[in-house]
């Protein structure tokens, strides 16, 4: 199996940091939060950067609500600044750990998802009644 050794100057680059800012916007950008981090976001990726480098980042705190649909549940959200973090390492780790999954692994993965693998248990079948 192939190691991976020092993957975090590939974390912290400037354009890894900028593409996860992209996808961490995605859908939020009229929330405030997203949007103040959007009026100077060079600077913000900038500091960010630096804080990455020298080891300094601290995350921020998280932001916990309550919703109901499809239940009652607790959600604890990140800050947006953390958020481009998280996608920044989920960039550069996820390739490495997709080729490791097994192909009838499908929770928590890009393409993947809950009624996934019902397609292929279904075409197997014999039963009468079952697609």
């Amino acid at each position: 199996m192939k190691k991976f050794k020092n993957l975090y100057p590939e974390i912290t680059t400037f354009e890894n940091l900028y593409l996860a800012y992209r996808q961490a916007r995605k859908g939020k950008r009229t929330k405030a939060p997203v949007a103040d981090f959007e009026l100077n976001f060079e600077s913000h990726l900038l500091s960010l950067q630096e804080e990455l480098l020298s080891l300094t980042y601290k995350p921020g705190p998280y932001r916990s609500f309550i919703i109901f649909e499809p239940k009652r549940r607790l959600v604890s959200a990140a800050p947006f600044r953390d958020r481009v973090v998280h996608h920044a390492l989920c960039r550069v780790i996820e390739p490495i750990w997709e080729a490791r999954f097994h192909s009838h692994s499908y929770a928590c993965r890009v393409g993947k998802g809950t009624h996934a693998p019902f397609p292929p248990m279904c075409g197997n079948s014999r039963e009468p009644g079952i697609a």
